[in-house]
């Protein structure tokens, strides 16, 4: 800790070292008592003028810690200094944080480089576009195979209250992984606890970090060309996929998907998500021939396969990937599934505020 607030200290220094009409005093840790101080204080002389900048630093600046510590900097900064400008730290702050700062008056300086701080004749904003690595790597965690199970089941049914144990036995991922996800979507303001158990607060503001983050699912991509068209195809496809005395499952996917969930455009090629004995239905109901180009077909093998657990059936037979699933494929198919994407959201992924 003591190391971290050491370099945030040399990183407010750096920004502050080339303002013109401003001089850097000192920026160190000041002496401790029994109530809460400042992490750091820094000493300005701006156009001849004294000023400080009380500064908190978080190790971890998700929306909950950062509410606290703005707290603590306005309750001191009001009580103690009231001149000063209260400044919040931390590794990584997101857009989220940003604003808050903002709304609440507090300043703020991550360790990725961006700030905005303000007192004075003196106004400093600077973004950074990149996310930390930690940042992304902590982000895309939440949204692996096993996590995005428990992100999907909740998702279903965003008002509802859920104990660890019920996604537990629904999803079938393990009690700590379910507690580190719960733990994600509480520091984001995504979630809170209540006596009843988890509640998603803000499903869209998850979705569009998921969106953000989402790349295809690993698997195997394979291309057929079928010759059945119009009513014969999906007779035959929406056939393979009620098949429940078959082994294996499949399901409509992407635009195919879409087209029973949120019709938007139709394309001439028809998408599916199947494991492998799916696969041997799709094949043999379809009549699909392995095509190196003009394929009409694509069918998707996925590693993970919890996605042929999460499907809907919005008509007899015809199986698809679930609004949320479908919206994230959408989402990375190009500018006309981005289009697709944004009208499958309005229609069915809106929620209460």
């Amino acid at each position: 800790m003591k190391e971290a607030v050491s370099r945030a200290g040399e990183m407010l220094h750096k920004l502050l070292e080339n303002i013109p009409i401003l001089q850097v005093k000192s920026i160190g840790a000041e002496a401790m008592s029994g109530d809460w101080e400042p992490d750091l204080i820094a000493r300005l002389l701006v156009d001849g003028r004294q000023h400080l900048l009380v500064c908190a630093y978080k190790p971890n600046g998700q929306p909950r810690h950062a509410r606290s510590a703005l707290l603590e900097l306005r309750n001191y900064v009001a009580h103690r200094a009231p001149q000063a400008t209260p400044v919040f730290i931390s590794p990584y702050l997101s857009p989220a944080v940003k604003l808050l700062c903002a709304e609440k008056g507090v300043g703020y300086l991550d360790l990725a480089g961006n700030a905005r701080i303000a007192f004075g004749g003196v106004f400093i904003e600077r973004l950074v576009a990149d996310k930390p690595a930690a940042e992304q790597r902590e982000l895309k965690s939440l949204f692996r195979p096993k996590s995005a199970q428990v992100l999907r089941a909740m998702l279903r049914a965003p008002g509802r209250a859920w104990r660890v144990t019920e996604l537990a036995e629904i999803t079938k991922v393990s009690l700590g992984h379910i507690s580190n996800v719960r733990t994600g979507l509480i520091d984001r303001e995504w979630a809170r606890a209540s006596n009843d158990g988890l509640v998603l607060s803000k499903p869209d503001a998850l979705l569009d970090a998921w969106r953000e983050s989402y790349t295809a699912p690993p698997g195997e991509r394979l291309r057929f060309y079928t010759p059945l068209h119009g009513n014969a195809f999906e007779d035959a496809a929406r056939g393979a996929l009620a098949a429940k005395d078959a082994p294996g499952h499949a399901a409509f996917a992407s635009f195919s998907a879409a087209q029973w969930l949120a019709p938007y455009g139709r394309t001439g090629t028809h998408y599916f998500f199947a494991d492998e004995e799916g696969l041997h239905k799709l094949q043999a109901a379809l009549k699909l021939a392995p095509a190196s180009k003009g394929e009409n077909v694509v069918v998707i093998v996925p590693k993970d396969l919890g996605l042929l657990a999460d499907t809907v059936e919005p008509a007899p037979g015809a199986v698809c990937t679930s609004p949320v699933q479908t919206f994230l494929d959408l989402s990375i198919a190009g500018e006309r599934g981005a289009e697709a994407a944004d009208h499958l959201r309005r229609e069915r992924l809106t929620w209460p505020q």
